[in-house]
């Protein structure tokens, strides 16, 4: 699609079972909305539409951890969650909840479209059952022993601790969190979405018609295919939820993955009457921001739905995000290992661009990244204090220090070839914003705008306008001359100001209507046609003080969040909270004993010469897809792109990530060992890893992405 008439933007519904936290906002919900104010700024035809995910296990859990009802649980934190959005700046044009009748009548229609069709299958199957509750049990309400790393309290889907994909056969010892009784196997009756009778048009509609796809979203879902699909419940034996619209169904509810995806369609419905002209035209372009976990259910399963009802377009793309870690950990919300957005705001108010600003220049748009409050500081600090704020500020105060408080004019006849470079990176960072966020690159686009900043503090700085002010003739007055050269110093940096309000306002909203305020201006000069131009600000015009946009954080702000983190894990664990000094005092001796106690280096390898590491080509790649090799307990199966070939190689870190966890990871790769065959598989190639004195395996990478085929030396 070229030239969509309409955007139809979707966030991942968050479920309404805690407060969201800085993953969710790195996640999907950060990149929507600034992909979505930047299509505003453009004047475009765009609806932005999320909701709270109010069905499903999560919810039952918690009501049951509180002794309360699922509906006082969606209730309580449906209203948090929508309030910390909202102060974040996510501007959603409505944020909806699937508990509203509108949705239970959307979600119903649709699963009676299918079933009116004759496409679901009515299976009969066994499923775990507590007998002293009377009640078949969700796989999150079956807990028991990781098979695969041997933690107690893993739930019959996933172990959190090691993070692999489970069932509850697989479990040791499961028992019910209900009752803590061990379970049995009962019959039970559910209706099963065909999955695999849309194989050939999801491998078409994904993997030739839309290869620009992000290499994760395009790799996971290869890997689905190439496994093949298989039919899928969508009801489930529950009290909570929409209950199956089918006269011999009670006790069942519509699955949540099958429900929530509705949400979007639903949640326009109450934006509009005109909601078909999204959902139906093909001249619509429809986008699912999303984080990793969700990318089956918005690229197998729902465009599978979409397409078996008829009626609705598919979605355009689906940029989904890797996940964010805290201070090297995996967020846990079960653990408390999260800086909740709610709890950020009221610490920190008013800096909600600051937390946008970080967490969009440290986005995990290709890899999991790390979010440390160090960094936190030091990007504020460094970056946005020093960097942009500094530029605006110092631009201002000269302004009504040397200009009398106006914009002054700009004396095209003495332009000199450093003005005339400034004024061009204007346009050219215009262009470079532009294609990079159509790429869904934020966080490259973002790093365009601080540049341009740099750029502006450079250039003032090498044309000293202070020290120009200085130059006076024989009356004392300061010369015409020098007043003309600092005029225009001043005039560009002003109309710099004026674009970088417009470059930033999609990713930092709070920041432009703190600039379009200092320079007395309304909101329409925040239009997109308006970035690249040169005279936004009239010559003359009066312009208020400057205001400091960013403030400086502090170390004891910094360590009042470790300590937060810290004890939130120990009440968590039942542990004695460190302090944040003593956290990394203890730190500090771990790795002095360490020192201290490191055994002898063994014995290395015989020595080479250069010409022998020179034979060495390593390349780096990209992990595509990724899959267990039958027979074989080490080996994952990975397609790596190389740039300029694809290849298959296999490795042996099986038992040490999951296939899932490492789709879209860059890889160092020794591109020209000779092919051998394993379980019958050739592989052509080698992975490079490390491994910690415990025999951790770690990826060898480089620090941020480049492209796929470039050389390692």
């Amino acid at each position: 699609m070229t030239s969509p008439s309409r955007y139809l933007l979707t966030a991942a519904l968050p479920y309404a079972n805690g407060p969201v936290h800085i993953g969710h906002l790195a996640g999907c919900y950060l990149p929507a909305d600034i992909y979505a104010r930047y299509l505003r700024a453009k004047k475009l035809d765009v609806k932005f539409v999320c909701g709270s995910d109010e069905h499903g296990v999560p919810i039952t859990i918690r009501a049951m951890k509180e002794n309360i009802t699922p509906q006082q649980v969606v209730d309580k934190f449906h209203a948090i969650i929508k309030e910390s959005f909202a102060e974040m700046g996510i501007s959603f044009d409505i944020y909806s909840r699937t508990s509203n009748p509108v949705h239970h009548k959307t979600a119903s229609d649709f699963f009676l479209n299918l079933y009116e069709k004759g496409l679901f299958e009515e299976k009969e199957t066994e499923q775990y059952y507590d007998e002293e509750k009377q009640t078949f049990l969700a796989d999150r309400y079956i807990t028991g022993t990781c098979p695969v790393c041997g933690n107690p309290n893993a739930f019959g889907d996933q172990c959190e601790k090691c993070g692999s994909s489970l069932s509850p056969e697989q479990l040791i010892n499961p028992h019910s969190t209900l009752s803590d009784a061990v379970p049995i196997k009962k019959k039970t009756k559910h209706w099963y979405f065909p999955l695999q009778n849309y194989e050939e048009f999801l491998r078409k509609w994904i993997l030739e018609d839309h290869k620009e796809w992000k290499n994760n979203v395009y790799g996971q879902c290869k890997s689905w295919l190439d496994k093949g699909l298989q039919p899928r419940a969508m009801t489930r034996d529950s009290n909570w939820g929409i209950p199956v619209p089918l006269p011999d169904a009670d006790g069942k509810v519509l699955y949540v993955w099958f429900d929530a995806p509705i949400g979007y369609i639903s949640a326009t419905k109450e934006l509009m009457d005109n909601w078909k002209d999204y959902w139906y035209s093909e001249d619509t372009k429809l986008v699912h921001f999303i984080g990793k976990d969700n990318i089956v259910f918005h690229c197998i399963i729902f465009p599978a739905m979409l397409k078996a009802h008829g009626d609705f377009v598919l979605p355009d793309n689906v940029p989904a995000n890797e996940f964010l870690n805290i201070e090297g950990q995996k967020v846990s919300t079960s653990r408390n290992w999260a800086v909740w957005v709610d709890e950020y705001l009221k610490d920190f108010p008013d800096q909600q661009d600051v937390l946008r600003y970080v967490l969009c220049a440290n986005a995990p748009e290709t890899k999991d990244n790390d979010f440390t409050w160090k960094d936190f500081q030091d990007r504020n600090n460094s970056e946005l204090v020093s960097i942009f704020g500094n530029f605006v500020n110092r631009t201002f105060v000269l302004m009504h220090k040397l200009c009398k408080g106006k914009v002054p004019s700009l004396h095209v006849d003495i332009l000199d070839g450093a003005d005339n470079k400034m004024v061009g990176e204007f346009a050219q960072t215009k262009i470079k914003i532009e294609s990079l966020l159509e790429q869904y690159k934020f966080r490259d686009a973002l790093y365009e705008v601080i540049d341009l900043a740099r750029k502006g503090n450079k250039y003032m700085q090498d044309k000293q306008p202070w020290i120009v002010a200085k130059q006076t003739g024989n009356d004392g007055e300061l010369t015409t001359e020098a007043q003309n050269q600092v005029d225009n110093c001043l005039h560009i940096c002003l109309q710099l100001c004026a674009n970088l309000a417009i470059f930033v306002n999609p990713f930092l909203p709070f920041t432009a209507q703190k600039m379009i305020h200092m320079m007395k201006v309304v909101d329409k000069i925040l239009d997109w046609e308006n970035g690249g131009k040169l005279k936004l600000l009239s010559t003359g015009y009066s312009l208020r003080p400057p205001e400091l946009l960013f403030r400086k954080i502090e170390d004891a702000e910094v360590e009042a969040q470790i300590e937060k983190l810290n004890k939130g894990l120990a009440e968590a664990s039942g542990a004695q909270p460190k302090s944040a000094k003593i956290a990394q005092a203890s730190k500090n001796t771990d790795l002095k004993e360490m020192k201290e106690n490191k055994p002898q280096v063994p014995n290395l390898k015989p020595n080479i010469v250069f010409d022998d590491f020179a034979k060495i080509d390593l390349k780096v790649g990209a992990i595509i897809s990724a899959e267990k090799v039958e027979k074989a307990d080490k080996l994952l199966k990975l397609e790596i792109d190389l740039g300029f070939e694809k290849r298959i190689i296999l490795s042996g870190i099986a038992q040490h990530f999951s296939p899932e966890e490492i789709i879209g990871k860059q890889v160092v790769v020794v591109a020209n060992l000779a092919p051998r065959k394993m379980r019958g598989i050739e592989s052509n190639g080698m992975i490079l890893m490390a491994e910690d004195s415990e025999g951790k395996l770690y990826f060898v990478q480089p620090e941020s992405v480049i492209g796929n085929g470039s050389g390692v030396s």
